[in-house]
């Protein structure tokens, strides 16, 4: 019966343990979700904002951007009020059109510089440039290449590609694409007038509210009109900005990166040698893998696999007892059916 109790005591034991790790751990990752959710700063209208921007052209920098070169972005703002107007009225069409090139060039450096120019001399800017090194050819070989990527007012566009496609050596891939976004524009802006009106009509019955409780309830109405208002305004702005600029991207590919590529004999010995050294980097890697695993879960497994073994123990402590328990009972009811069975003979 001692024994039996002390079993008992140890699985409980046991159990508790379990039972702590497991929370704490739980309780550790509510944590930290609860720190990720709520944590940092950051205003709520800039994430709405960026929720409820359109999606249908790439994102660039502002108006104000100040232009490779010099420049205030005075130009590029009256480009896009020449470029927009009224398009509600005058029943033009609001199209964003980019284009996406790929050129073979001597230099890809000098090109990249060029590119740089021509925005400027454009009355563009520059978003972004990229100088790297690429690997071709079986020796792995570094070829220069680059990337850019510039605005240009729309209606300088096509200038703009024909001059970026002067004295390459080939064009591997030209992509101008036209979207048109007239319906979305003039949808945001008459939901834009409708605010403005809501707005307006708020703050008269604003002027008119003499109790607090009217007064503050008004006043939370309005914000969240004017929050609306300037996302929608940044939304407009968004299509105008877009449609008034073209975006050119241009990746740009060093002459010897595009030259064929010579395919020598082919050595049986070589292939088998570089197997037999790939096979031993594998289980040299699997090796490690194993030792990492088991030094840096020891501790868990420790934590955990003791309890598991002590309720392992226990469980099967108490299993034999109950059937060894089981078994005098039977043998008991066995002997005394035994002796009632004599018992009525006599």
């Amino acid at each position: 019966m001692k024994k039996t109790l002390i079993t008992i005591a140890l699985t409980t034991v046991s159990v508790l343990v379990l039972v702590a790790i497991f929370a704490s751990m739980s309780f550790g990752t509510a944590t930290r979700s609860f720190n990720t959710g709520f944590g940092g700063g950051g205003a709520p209208e800039a994430e709405y904002y960026a929720l409820e921007a359109p999606v249908a052209a790439p994102a660039f920098d502002a108006v104000g951007a100040p232009l490779v070169g010099g420049g205030d972005g005075s130009e590029i703002a009256k480009t896009i009020e020449q470029s927009t107007g009224n398009i509600a009225d005058n029943g033009n069409r609001l199209v964003i059109r980019n284009a996406d090139l790929a050129l073979v060039v001597k230099d890809p450096k000098a090109s990249m510089a060029e590119i740089t120019k021509l925005a400027a001399e454009m009355g563009g800017f520059v978003v972004s440039s990229n100088l790297y090194q690429s690997y071709y050819g079986p020796n792995n070989s570094e070829v220069p290449e680059a990337s850019s990527t510039i605005r240009v007012p729309v209606e300088k566009l096509d200038e703009a590609l024909g001059s970026i496609k002067e004295g390459v050596v080939d064009v591997n891939y030209e992509n101008v694409t036209g979207q048109d976004v007239t319906g979305e524009y003039v949808d945001l802006q008459s939901r834009l007038t409708a605010k403005q009106a809501a707005e307006k009509k708020l703050l008269q019955i604003l002027d008119a509210a003499e109790k607090s409780e009217d007064v503050l309830a008004i006043y939370l109405q309005i914000q969240n009109v004017q929050t609306e208002i300037e996302i929608l305004k940044g939304q407009i702005k968004y299509y105008e900005e877009s449609a008034a600029l073209s975006a050119i991207s241009v990746r740009l590919i060093a002459e010897a990166g595009t030259q064929p590529i010579t395919v020598g004999p082919w050595t049986p010995t070589g292939t088998a040698k570089e197997a037999v050294q790939d096979l031993i980097y594998f289980f040299q890697n699997f090796v490690e893998f194993l030792i990492r695993f088991v030094l840096y879960n020891l501790p868990a497994l420790i934590l955990i696999g003791i309890p598991l073994f002590l309720v392992f123990l226990g469980g099967r402590a108490i299993f034999r007892r109950v059937k060894k328990t089981k078994v005098v009972v039977e043998e008991q009811e066995e002997k005394e059916g035994l002796s009632r069975s004599v018992t009525g003979l006599r």
